[in-house]
């Protein structure tokens, strides 16, 4: 008991809270399968074919361990500002590619609002309808509508037009929904760069 509260305290140290709870679980799973790989095998025959797959598994729980930390790594989410320019650019191109990166760099802008910005109504009216736009049409084709950045950005769009439905347009992004989205934004401006 008393290692275990000291390496909680020592992760805690260095490690934002949600990444050392993260961190945490996948070791504890990652245990639990080394131990699960050792309970139905036969015992090895010598010291050396011990510790051959002790340092086996030992190498794979590290590996597995830290490849949740580089999927989920945080994203930085910028101060809302007010000031930033007003794009003229409403609309679609019927070009997945550059509508897709359109409608991301303009979510972008709108989830970096702050309250009192100039033209902010405008510019959420303009944003919603864009956005319908962008999903009534794009969703009608199967090789789009199956691609990783339409998904994500799809999930991205219902979260902002939810919040322009329940609050208004006036009102900026908590904290929490702001961080989210900008981590959307990331994994489809990954997606976009690939092709996919």
């Amino acid at each position: 008991m008393r290692i275990h509260s000291l390496s909680r305290q020592c992760i805690k140290l260095f490690l934002p809270k949600r990444t050392a709870i993260m961190m945490m679980r996948t070791l504890v799973l990652c245990l639990g399968l080394v131990a699960g790989t050792f309970a139905f095998e036969a015992a090895p025959a010598n010291r050396r074919a011990f510790l051959n797959k002790v340092a086996g598994a030992s190498a794979a729980a590290v590996v597995a361990s830290q490849v949740p930390l580089v999927a989920n790594a945080e994203i930085e989410v910028p101060t809302q500002s007010t000031t930033y320019e007003f794009p003229n650019d409403w609309g679609l191109t019927y070009s997945y590619d550059s509508d897709a990166a359109k409608v991301r760099k303009h979510m972008v802008i709108a989830t970096g609002l702050a309250k009192g910005s100039e033209n902010m109504e405008t510019f959420g009216k303009n944003m919603k309808k864009e956005m319908i736009d962008f999903v009534s049409y794009y969703r009608r084709f199967p090789k789009v509508a199956g691609k990783p950045s339409f998904s994500t950005l799809y999930t991205s769009i219902n979260v902002l037009a939810g919040h322009y439905t329940s609050y208004g347009f006036k009102y900026p992004l908590p904290e929490k929904r702001r961080k989210r989205l900008y981590q959307e934004y990331a994994e489809i401006e990954k997606s976009l760069r690939r092709g996919r």
